[in-house]
């Protein structure tokens, strides 16, 4: 990506925004020249594998990790110059976020409460409002180490926002929370959002990612690409088909080698095919028999994030699908 900053949606001014924002660990680059905008109001993915960079962008847009060059403004404030400055406006939800398991659902709430000084008189509108989007009310009395994975997510999402800060900020919020609680999660963001509130997201689930306004898909520290997802879909070149056959792994294998094949890989059981424009599955289907492989239930396929993302990063490193 260039590194000219990529305009936030024309309607909303900006509640974040970083320039040239980057972090060293010694001789290791985590993060390197993170330039963009993030208006307020929209909902904002930073997407990438582990190790990508995201929860080391995410500690220095909380400031709790000094940039080593660059800068961000949160709200106005400077990461770099006011990293204390900035807490008011956010809440920052970290991988493992720090709920005590030996006080009630009820107790972590008041605590927090207490942490984020909330007036006595605003707590029971706020805290009937957060059991009534997080479904937690009727499991007040309960013991967080008892809840599971899924409700241990709401309770601490809950925790970070009883103070209503404009700015939220999630590390991998479900990461190892069932399908129904994940959605649940979601939910809530899309409510938050509807309400003003600005959310940044990091996530390794690039199905998720589809759920956000937009976009920036982080690989070794740098912005690979930034859009809303629908648009990165169509900018993936070529046409995508999707193959199930019967040895997958080995038809991948012999795809790759072959001229009009930009790339082929796994997707669960079947093959995602990125073909040249003007390349037919036909020929390409003739070569695998004679090969001795059978593909068969070829049909176009819808684009997805994850083939973007495979794509980008294959030019990025200045490799080719096809060898």
């Amino acid at each position: 990506m260039s590194p000219e900053r990529t305009a936030t949606p024309a309607e909303a001014p900006a509640a974040l925004s970083l320039h040239a924002l980057g972090r060293r660990f010694g001789p290791l680059v985590a993060v390197e020249g993170l330039t963009f905008d993030v208006a307020k109001g929209e909902l904002f993915g930073i997407v990438g594998p582990d190790g990508a960079g995201k929860t080391t962008t995410l500690r220095m847009l909380a400031g709790v990790l000094r940039p080593s060059e660059g800068d961000a403004l949160v709200e106005g404030v400077s990461v770099a110059r006011s990293p204390e400055g900035v807490k008011p406006h956010i809440a920052y939800m970290a991988q493992r976020f720090g709920l005590y398991e030996d006080l009630t659902v009820a107790e972590n709430l008041d605590f927090y409460a207490d942490l984020y000084r909330v007036p006595r008189r605003e707590r029971p509108a706020r805290l009937d409002r957060l059991y009534r989007f997080s479904r937690l009310g009727e499991f007040s009395g309960r013991l967080a180490g008892a809840l599971s994975g899924g409700m241990k997510q709401k309770l601490s999402l809950s925790c970070a926002l009883v103070h209503q800060p404009s700015v939220l900020l999630l590390d991998e919020p479900t990461f190892g929370v069932d399908p129904i609680s994940r959605r649940e999660l979601w939910l809530i963001l899309h409510e938050m959002v509807s309400e003003g509130v600005t959310v940044v997201v990091s996530t390794s689930y690039l199905d998720e990612a589809e759920r956000c306004d937009r976009v920036a898909l982080l690989h070794r520290g740098r912005v690979l690409a930034l859009d809303r997802p629908e648009a990165l879909q169509r900018s993936l070149p070529g046409r995508l088909v999707e193959v199930r056959a019967p040895e997958p792994r080995r038809v991948r294998d012999v795809l790759r080698g072959m001229p009009g094949v930009r790339r082929a890989s796994l997707f669960g059981s079947k093959l995602h095919v990125l073909l040249d424009d003007d390349v037919p599955w036909e020929p390409v289907a003739a070569e695998l028999r004679r090969e001795g492989l059978d593909a068969r239930d070829v049909r176009d396929a819808e684009t997805s994030l994850e083939d973007v993302f495979i794509e980008r990063v294959a030019a990025a490193e200045g490799e080719t699908s096809r060898g």
